[in-house]
């Protein structure tokens, strides 16, 4: 990969202001490209380098798209940089901790199918996660060739949130990097998230030249199969870099009430004059959220999967707290035996 600098890697003042005088002397930046069980491989400056971790650090902290600082000829990962946006889902709910999805993502091309695939409950699931993560979500929805009326899934989309960027393509043509440009730039980093066979890995080699093999959809529900298995960092045509994602599914969330919101805005404002505090928006009298039902303001379907989404996120917040409490205690426990343990004199 000739000519990479730091700048072309994303490389920023954010990251530049965590260093150390002596770090800056003595170590290499390098960007995670890769995460293997016991080792990593990251791009830098000086050319692709294979790290293993120095004691303290594991491969489960670590993320692709991570900034690291690393000794290149002991081939030692030292240190991990402060993040400047990390895209996580709430699935480790026995442990207390998120499952990290990508690290240093400037943009989330939430992609769906113009076809029973396009799920709008999905979509916004996808955009509380990235809201929350303060990542901009840009909805991609693809097969749009394959439909009379792709207008109608734009407009369905776009009625998911304010100044939404929504863009219907045929992730097949030639013309997909030139489309997608605005935010596949020098430096800036893209993931593509949404379920299997809706064409993530066609847009991802079209944006980075690969080949890598694609999977037909079922003819009978429009869901494909799972193409892509781990999670890389790819150098795009325009400049910039993609992190690819394997589908999911079951995409779950916990602690992004500020996504939720951030998703629903029409819904959130409205709810902070409500009468009274601990509104349901149901048939308390005074609540804004119905009475902007009442005037078209609200889409009661919206509402609908705004509560869902609040209860997932209560529930699944609650989950990880507990877990954590649990894993505190039990290290408290075990310092304590450690403690207590006679010494063999």
């Amino acid at each position: 990969m000739p000519d990479l600098t730091r700048d072309a890697l994303g490389w920023s003042p954010f990251f530049m202001s965590q260093l150390e005088i002596e770090e800056l002397e003595t170590l290499t930046p390098a960007r995670i490209a890769t995460v293997h069980r016991d080792r990593v491989v990251g791009f830098s400056d000086i050319g692709t380098l294979e790290l293993t971790l120095d004691p303290g650090i594991t491969t489960a902290e670590v993320g692709v798209g991570d900034w690291v600082l690393c000794a290149p000829e002991q081939h030692r990962l030292v240190r991990i940089l402060d993040r400047k946006t990390e895209l996580t889902r709430g699935t480790e709910y026995h442990t207390g901790e998120k499952q990290l999805i990508a690290a240093n993502l400037d943009t989330l091309f939430i992609t769906s199918s113009c076809n029973n695939d396009f799920n709008p409950a999905r979509l916004e699931r996808y955009l509380a996660l990235a809201h929350d993560a303060m990542i901009t979500p840009v909805i991609l929805l693809t097969k749009a060739d394959q439909t009379d009326d792709p207008d109608t899934y734009v407009d369905q989309a776009r009625s998911l949130g304010r100044n939404l960027e929504v863009v219907a393509l045929d992730a097949k043509n030639d013309d997909v990097p030139a489309v997608l440009a605005p935010w596949c730039g020098k430096g800036q980093t893209v993931a593509l998230a949404g379920s299997s066979g809706v064409g993530k890995t066609t847009l991802a080699n079209a944006l980075t030249g690969g080949n890598a093999a694609t999977q037909a959809i079922r003819e009978d529900d429009a869901r494909g199969r799972h193409t892509t298995t781990g999670r890389s960092l790819h150098r795009m045509a325009t400049g910039g870099w993609l992190i690819d994602t394997p589908g999911m599914r079951g995409l779950g969330v916990a602690e992004v009430a500020y996504g939720i919101d951030a998703t629903f805005p029409e819904i959130s404002e409205l709810a902070t004059t409500c009468k009274f505090r601990d509104c349901a928006h149901e048939s308390e009298p005074g609540c804004a959220v119905q009475a902007g039902i009442a005037t078209g303001q609200v889409d009661p379907e919206r509402l609908k999967r705004f509560k869902k989404l609040k209860r997932e996120n209560e529930q699944a917040t609650e989950t990880i707290a507990q877990a954590r409490d649990r894993s505190r205690k039990f290290g408290k426990m075990v310092k304590s035996a450690i403690k207590k343990k006679p010494r063999n004199t």
